[in-house]
This record gives structure tokens, sequence and C-alpha cells, in this order.
């Protein structure tokens, strides 16, 4: 007999047809990332944004950089930034102070596709009579950015996970992150380096409910989420190759596959961002 527990399928909202479906453009069409946070798309995905000569200096910085560090051990991946996952805001701050300048640096050439995105993000949101930032608190910002290339071999190489939970932590909880929880958080993730088989997102049409977070015991995580207990729930696999730019709401449980060529990677720029009032649009790494 087995011992083995089944996961629960989790509960939480899904969206309608015309809500899930990937909205894809041709270039960069700053208008479309309002759609998602304001709630009215799931994702959209703007293909060869960044040219191939931008993705290839970025990268290229990155892997030779002194400052990129290891996370994870068994399926490790590599990342230049600082992480906001999982910590008190005095340490992520302290983290964001060191790394923002190597940051810039690492960024500062023509084409800089950060810039770029927040430039239109910005005249956009100008329109609305908003703007966008980073998160702050007593004086000091977050990071700008998050490079990262993920390594891993098993089913995923980033586990399914949702990216609003940890808006929530209250480790957090003097951050201004903490009011994006009161709208819609986005994930922007900008693709580097992926010209292999695999490297997919998977993104669920579900955003987990706190029952079902806290019975998983993910409640100020967001990760990790049992496959089985998404079983009931529309997925979408998106291609993403490099150049590529997506921005999607990131309380749906998402993840991302492995690359199938164990010499290849998957490398992006990536960072987070939600509303936290009316007229304000903050990042954070």
């Amino acid at each position: 007999m087995s011992n083995v527990v089944q996961a629960r399928p989790i509960t939480g909202w899904s969206g309608s047809p015309d809500y899930f479906t990937m909205r894809e453009y041709d270039g960069f069409v700053p208008e479309a990332v309002l759609d998602v946070l304001h709630g009215r798309a799931a994702i959209v995905m703007f293909r060869g944004m960044v040219p191939r000569d931008v993705c290839d200096a970025v990268t290229d910085r990155f892997w030779a950089s002194p400052h990129r560090k290891v996370r994870g051990v068994e399926a490790p991946g590599f990342y230049l930034g600082a992480y906001s996952w999982n910590k008190p805001t005095a340490r992520y701050l302290d983290e964001s102070e060191r790394v923002n300048p190597i940051l810039r640096d690492l960024l500062d050439m023509p084409g800089d596709p950060m810039r770029r995105f927040y430039a239109g993000l910005g005249d956009v949101l100008a329109r609305e009579g908003a703007h966008v930032r980073p998160a702050s608190h007593g004086g000091r910002s977050a990071a700008i950015a998050l490079l990262r290339s993920w390594h891993g071999a098993g089913e995923f190489a980033l586990d399914p996970h949702d990216d609003d939970s940890q808006c929530a932590d209250p480790q957090m909880a003097d951050f201004e992150r903490r009011h994006v929880v009161d709208h819609q958080v986005a994930a922007l993730n900008i693709c580097l380096e992926n010209d292999s088989e695999g490297g997919r997102l998977v993104y669920w049409n579900v955003r987990p409910d706190v029952e079902s977070k806290r019975a998983l015991d993910v409640e100020f995580t967001g990760s990790p989420y049992p496959l089985e207990s998404l079983s009931e729930y529309e997925a979408q696999w998106v291609e993403v190759r490099t150049g590529d730019v997506y921005v999607f709401n990131g309380a749906h449980v998402h993840a991302v596959e492995p690359n199938t060529a164990a010499a290849q990677t998957r490398t992006t720029l990536a960072a987070m961002m939600g509303f936290i009032d009316d007229q304000t649009v903050v990042t954070w790494s």
C-alpha cells in the first residue's frame, strides 16, 4: 500500500480565455504593459525587441563579471543582482546598494534594454498621470535589475511558484512593495540568451488563494507548488528566444522548463513591478 500523499488541487482565481491568451507584438508596444499592470491581460510578448548585438554585449559582460554569483547547489544557477525573496528589508537594501553601481556599469551601453523599457513605460504612464521608479525605504532604493541564468536539469529549471506571495512577507512589511498586493504584480523578463530547444515559460491559469497557499506552506514565499496540484488548470507553454521581452501577471503560478542541451543556457534580465497607488508603479528585483 502506497504511503505517498497526493497534493490536493489548489483553488483560486482563473481568467477568461481573452485575458489568458498571450498577446504577441512585433517589437515593443509599451501600452500593452499597462494591460498587465491593470489586470486586463495575463501575459504580453514583444518578439525580437532587443537586437542580437545588444543581447550578446550584456551576456558577455555578465559571464565575464567577477561579481557573478552561484545560487543553488544540485542544479546551480548564476546571477548578478539582489534577490528580495524571503529576506528582511534591510538585508535586501544592503545588497541592492552594493550591486546597483555594478549593474549600472554593466548596462551602460547603447541600446540598454532596461532603460529603453522603462522609458517607454514611463511615457505611457505619464498619459495617466502616473510614473515608474524603484521601490524604496528610508532613502534607499531597490536593485534596478537581476541578471540570472538557470542550469536546472530536472523537470523544471525553476519550480512552479507565484510572485505575489512574497509581497505579503512580514519580513518586508516596511517595504513599499507590500502595497502591490492590492493591485497587480507584474514580472518583466528580457531574454538575452536562449538558442536551444527548451527553456519555455510554463504559465497556469490560476492565481492561488490564501487558503491554498497556507495549506502548502507557501503563503509568504510562493514556492514551490506541486505539479499535481495544478492539473485542473489550463497551462500555456511559451516559447522564448533571444531578444524577446515578456511581461506577465506574476500572481499566476509559473515555472521555467530546462534547456534540452546541457551546454545551453537561458539568461534573462529581470525585474518585478506593480502599482502601489493610482500614480506610482514601483520596481524591485
